[in-house]
């Protein structure tokens, strides 16, 4: 390598670290049957407990006994990989099931399982734009990097409507033609904020003017709803939107992604997607582990009202001590605002160091800048005493770092 080139590299991550949002990956071991208790290995090579505070495995899932078991057997019974992409040797019936399993969880004739939730979301919406070569897509402007990467890749007409703005939105599409094949994009809950999409709404603007909808469930599928459909099966609505994509890899506590709706439509992305063509397919213990988690999370709704008692718990706790929660966020994730990148840092640094408490900053790219947070994610598994323990070593540290710091 050139000298000049490193030195592109070297200048790219310096400019990270002057803004304050390096990130030092922690070194941690989730243990079985302790959730959310995990040990953390430090750089001399001791070890510590920690409390995790900003999991996405929303409901432990990935330490069920049951889920684990089926790992274990799938495992056993057909060996560790899944032997190639689907189109050629790495289809199993546990794929098969799973698909089945998800297309029923959302009400839709089909679904379709990719490695992950970023794949689902870019290889549909990139194809959708091939079936449709005159497709206009209308975007929320606080649409997920891989549901904006699937746009970019589209190459289609796109607009970005300001963020649930139904007024705008149809401002928007009132300069389409009108025969112009149109799809509206948006999620269910925006993982930054916790707010939703008004889902309903959307729904009407689609049917008045003839547009197709697609969903993006991730943070909602299996939280929501009275069988975990999401947020379009809590509000009534399922029925009414074309598309929806969703996440094995939160509430369900496993990996992948998946995207479901009509039958023909599921078909014609499984013969088109590149990014489902190319890639080899989930490892067959996955979609077991994940479609025993999809059948034990639709029949638990305890599950979900200790989520949100939890959550509407450590909200009010925070409010209390006068830290500042975000105002937005109307489900499970609580972000707290901090608005300087390295004092987000710095903040999280003494939690995991001084407090045992593993929350990470939250910055830009992933928030705009001025906007930092702490995202906090608590789960059925956070007791009353852990809550309170986070929040005296929250409002403490909060009292030792200055608003602002220089990186």
């Amino acid at each position: 390598m050139r000298k000049e080139d490193k030195q592109v590299f070297e200048g790219a991550v310096a400019t990270i670290r002057d803004e304050g949002r390096y990130r030092v990956f922690a070194d941690i071991m989730r243990e079985r049957g302790r959730f959310p208790h995990a040990t953390i290995r430090r750089d001399d090579g001791t070890t510590a407990d920690i409390v995790v505070w900003c999991s996405n495995d929303y409901l432990g899932q990935g330490q069920s006994p049951e889920v684990i078991d089926a790992a274990h057997a799938a495992l056993d019974k057909v060996g560790a990989g899944a032997g190639g992409t689907r189109n050629i040797s790495g289809t199993t019936s546990y794929h098969v099931d799973l698909e089945q399993e998800l297309a029923s969880l959302h009400g839709k004739e089909g679904a379709l399982l990719f490695t992950s939730g970023y794949v689902s979301n870019d290889a549909t919406l990139s194809t959708l734009a091939k079936l449709f070569p005159n497709l206009w897509i209308f975007s929320d402007a606080q649409n997920h990097a891989s549901m904006i990467e699937g746009i970019k890749r589209a190459k289609c007409e796109c607009r970005v409507f300001r963020h649930n703005d139904i007024q705008h939105l149809e401002a928007l599409m009132n300069e389409a033609p009108a025969d112009a094949p149109k799809l509206i994009a948006f999620e269910s809950v925006y993982s930054m904020d916790g707010d939703t999409a008004p889902i309903e709404a959307i729904c009407d603007l689609a049917e008045a003017y003839g547009a197709m909808t697609y969903l993006d469930e991730v943070h909602g599928v299996g939280l929501y709803g009275p069988t975990g459909g999401g947020v379009a099966e809590r509000d009534g609505v399922m029925h009414r939107v074309d598309f929806i994509e969703g996440t094995l890899a939160k509430a369900f506590g496993t990996m992948g992604g998946y995207v479901t709706g009509p039958a023909a439509a599921i078909d014609a992305i499984r013969s088109t997607a590149s990014g489902f063509i190319f890639t080899t397919s989930l490892a067959p213990s996955v979609a077991a582990a994940a479609l025993e988690s999809v059948r034990i999370v639709r029949e638990c709704p305890h599950l979900r009202d200790r989520l949100q008692d939890r959550a509407e718990r450590l909200k009010a706790l925070l409010r209390d001590a006068g830290l500042p929660v975000m105002s937005e966020s109307t489900t499970h994730i609580v972000p707290v605002l901090v608005g300087d990148a390295a004092r987000c840092k710095k903040i999280s640094d003494i939690l995991l160091e001084e407090h045992g408490i593993y929350v990470q900053p939250i910055n830009y790219p992933t928030v705009p800048r001025g906007t930092e947070r702490l995202r906090i994610t608590p789960s059925p598994f956070h007791d009353d005493e852990l809550m309170d323990r986070l929040v005296a070593s929250l409002k403490a540290v909060w009292a030792m770092c200055p608003v602002h710091l220089t990186a």
